[in-house]
């Protein structure tokens, strides 16, 4: 006798960001039901020191906890680096960041010896993802630079204006010089930025995003534990934002190519 257990799994990031690794999940286990929590009223990140980003994701964890779910995935560079150590002493459930199986990606993926990586100033300082780089392939050279106007960009939902142009002309140029071949997009919302970024290297260039790699890590380490849902029916998904649920609908298509399924609802901070 098989025994799912169809309790959710909890995502969070700091905004919408996160939906793309919530896309990468749906598509690769449309059985899960899921719980996204985007902490839109404080997003960016990015910017704030590491105990401001660890109450948060506390804070968030707490959330989701309530909500009886079974995993949480950290979907969001910042949190997974300064935040994802502290969260797995808090609960005995699974947690799971986005930093590694990136990581890992981007390893296989390098053609030469170079690899870039962009993110929020917090996770670029963090050296989270220079460090793993470095510590898997000792003759990997890595370039890392922080983007902080991409995110909001990217929030506003301009990341196809000549504004975002101008922005990642002004944070890239010095890949095109040094001749990186493979991109890491170390943060959430950087995927909807690909099409600008590929056409900027004439796509010439491997961009590297962690939200399918961490889909599989996801899928996987359920099946260890034995917390696969029943994958005979489709999963459901819920989503709750600490700004407006309207704004978070709209912007979120974007990202899913879909309207959101399940409901949308606020949930504010008592600080």
């Amino acid at each position: 006798m098989i025994i799912s257990d169809n309790r959710p799994i909890g995502v969070f990031d700091s905004g919408v960001g996160g939906l793309t690794v919530l896309k990468e999940l749906q598509n690769l286990m449309p059985y899960e039901n899921i719980i996204y929590f985007g902490d839109t009223a404080r997003v960016p990140y990015g910017g704030k020191s590491a105990p401001v980003i660890q109450r948060y994701s506390q804070e968030i964890l707490d959330f989701l906890l309530m909500q009886n779910v079974k995993m949480i995935v950290i979907a969001c560079n910042t949190a997974s680096a300064l935040a994802l150590n502290k969260l797995k002493t808090l609960t005995s459930l699974p947690v799971v960041g986005v930093i590694d199986p990136g990581v890992r990606a981007a390893v296989k993926a390098v053609k030469g010896q170079k690899i870039g990586v962009i993110g929020t100033k917090g996770t670029i300082a963090s050296f989270a993802y220079q460090s793993r780089l470095e510590r898997l392939c000792s003759k990997i050279k890595v370039i890392a630079q922080a983007c902080p106007l991409l995110v909001p960009i990217v929030e506003e939902n301009m990341h196809n204006t000549d504004l975002a142009r101008l922005t990642i002309d002004t944070y890239l140029k010095d890949f095109k010089t040094l001749q990186v071949d493979t991109l890491i997009l170390a943060c959430t919302h950087y995927p909807l930025l690909k099409p600008l970024i590929n056409e900027y290297f004439d796509k010439k260039i491997t961009l590297v995003d962690s939200a399918q790699e961490t889909a599989i890590e996801v899928k996987e380490l359920l099946a260890a534990r034995r917390l696969v849902a029943d994958t005979e029916k489709i999963g459901t998904e819920r989503f709750f934002v600490s700004d407006s649920p309207d704004i978070f609908r709209e912007i979120a298509v974007k990202f899913l190519g879909r309207e959101l399924a399940g409901e949308c609802l606020h949930h504010s901070w008592t600080d």
